[in-house]
């Protein structure tokens, strides 16, 4: 008799063990980039549980030169993408309807790195130099900078040559540009790692120059916002995200870990994603709303640095329904 207990016992157990895998909404995550610190909060949540606690079984896919989130969206390869907001402005413009769900940084962390050799030490001295610029989405940013400032980017004396960088900081050590465009938790670090020490190194943070726009953050299509059973799991989603992020922010260095173990390319290195992940966290929301509330002004002012280019603007006009709150909101009703 005692048993038969244990058998059925151990039967119900099995049976919500498996109902419980079951009731786990699917989700995939496609990522702006290479698996790095960049992305550490979805991966220690992933790591913690915390998505599973939440009823998500989430794949992460990981970005790269050759991958576009937004068209990996369109073509149903993930459900949510991280993205920068120009680019996702950009592309909502052209006809994709992305809409932002959820802000994760708050704060740029694009700059410009220029040779002090070069004599740039203010925005005027940009004219007749070569400046490396990312492309991919990565360029709006600088483009509208550049407008803003009146200098043409097709070259000559009173304009910049615009250089289309790769993903690394090569042209500044080979030569090729006066500046380089970095971020403060990646390609800084490298240039440093290059043996460029900061005396030697001008350094203009968007941020500063007032030019500074949305990045990372969380999209989906809009027709994904029409179903209440897929926003209830995406608010879900994004509390056990916000959770990976915090827990990120407080353990980088066993943050940097995690990243490391999710690295199948093995090109990532302990000690440039320790300092990756202490810079990043920088860059979160500290806010009273917390990480994942897009703040209005900052869209208003992402939109504004967009639309001052005059010669080939970004986006043409304000755009209507390119955030929501609903998924931030239904999060926070989940606490």
């Amino acid at each position: 008799m005692k048993k038969n207990i244990i058998s059925t016992a151990a039967g119900i157990a099995l049976m919500a063990a498996t109902f419980s895998a079951q009731a786990n909404d699917p989700l995939t995550l496609q990522l702006k980039w290479v698996t790095q610190a960049q992305f550490a909060g979805y991966y220690a949540a992933l790591d913690q549980g915390f998505y599973q606690q939440a009823g998500i079984d989430l794949t992460i896919k990981p970005g790269g030169p050759d991958i576009a989130p937004a068209q990996v969206l369109a073509g149903g390869g993930a459900d949510v993408v991280v993205d920068w907001l120009p680019s996702a402005l950009a592309t909502r413009e052209r006809g994709l309807p992305l809409v932002n769900i959820a802000q994760i940084y708050e704060r740029s962390g694009m700059m410009l790195t220029c040779l002090k050799s070069s004599g740039i030490e203010t925005p005027e001295d940009f004219p007749g130099k070569t400046l490396g610029v990312w492309f991919s989405g990565n360029e709006y940013p600088f483009l509208s900078w550049m407008s803003q400032l009146g200098y043409e980017t097709t070259g000559g004396d009173t304009g910049v040559t615009v250089l289309r960088q790769g993903f690394n900081v090569d042209p500044l050590f080979n030569g090729q540009a006066d500046c380089v465009s970095t971020m403060t938790y990646n390609e800084y670090g490298q240039v440093l790692d290059g043996g460029l020490t900061p005396e030697f190194l001008t350094l203009f943070p968007y941020e500063d120059g007032g030019v500074a726009t949305l990045e990372d953050g969380l999209y989906v299509l809009e027709s994904t916002l029409e179903d209440p059973d897929k926003v209830d799991a995406l608010a879900r989603f994004l509390k056990a995200t916000v959770q990976g992020w915090e827990w990120a922010k407080e353990n980088p260095e066993a943050a940097a870990m995690i990243v490391l173990e999710n690295d199948d390319s093995g090109a990532q290195t302990e000690a440039h994603q320790v300092r990756m992940m202490t810079e990043v966290a920088k860059l979160l929301s500290s806010s009273e709303e917390g990480i994942g509330y897009l703040d209005p002004a900052a869209f208003d002012r992402t939109v504004e640095v967009l639309l001052s280019s005059d010669s080939s603007p970004v986006i043409s006009k304000v755009p209507e329904g390119a955030y929501t709150h609903v998924v931030y909101d239904a999060m926070k009703s989940l606490d």
